[in-house]
């Protein structure tokens, strides 16, 4: 204790009944305020909070069922785009190898027409040929015929001094195709 008679403690003075809420004595008008407060709380919730809730709830549903709805109708649409694509993309081949194949008949006619040209000028060219064989083969038989002729009269005169006519040489000759 202190001069004044109090004492310097940091405790407070003990009360009998303890915890006051656990009060057995305040009881009633806990039950008082909490019906005042329970019912306070629900009336806020039921006319404020529970509409807006439902609003935005329903705003919500509203709005993830038109973008169900609109997915849907793009995938729709996306299927469709992609049915005509594909469509499109086989009509296109079909054309294309169409394309091709006249192509091709008309570059083998072009081919045959082409060749058969060539084997023309070639059958030509060696019938040509042939003849320009034959015309030098004759000119070289008529060219070997008068050398022999004049070889035969150069030697008839060179051994005996005698002079042969041409025609008699000629005669005078073997002459293969006759066969003597």
């Amino acid at each position: 204790m202190d001069e004044h008679g109090t004492t310097a403690t940091t405790e407070a003075p003990k009360k009998e009944g303890g915890f006051p809420p656990f009060d057995t004595t305040t009881f009633p008008s806990q039950f008082f305020w909490l019906a005042i407060c329970f019912a306070f709380l629900f009336t806020v919730l039921w006319r404020v909070a529970g509409p807006r809730i439902n609003g935005a709830i329903t705003n919500r549903r509203g709005v993830i069922n038109s973008a169900i709805a609109e997915a849907g109708k793009a995938r729709a649409e996306a299927e469709a785009a992609q049915a005509a694509y594909e469509q499109a993309l086989a009509a296109a081949r079909a054309r294309a190898n169409a394309l091709a194949e006249d192509t091709r008949a008309k570059l083998n006619a072009e081919i045959a027409k082409a060749k058969a040209e060539a084997d023309a000028k070639a059958h030509d060219a060696m019938a040509a040929a042939d003849a320009r064989i034959s015309g030098t083969r004759e000119a070289a038989k008529t060219a070997v015929t008068v050398a022999a002729r004049d070889a035969a009269i150069a030697i008839v005169e060179r051994l005996t001094g005698d002079k042969v006519s041409a025609e008699d040489a000629a005669k005078a000759m073997i002459n293969p195709a006759l066969g003597n």
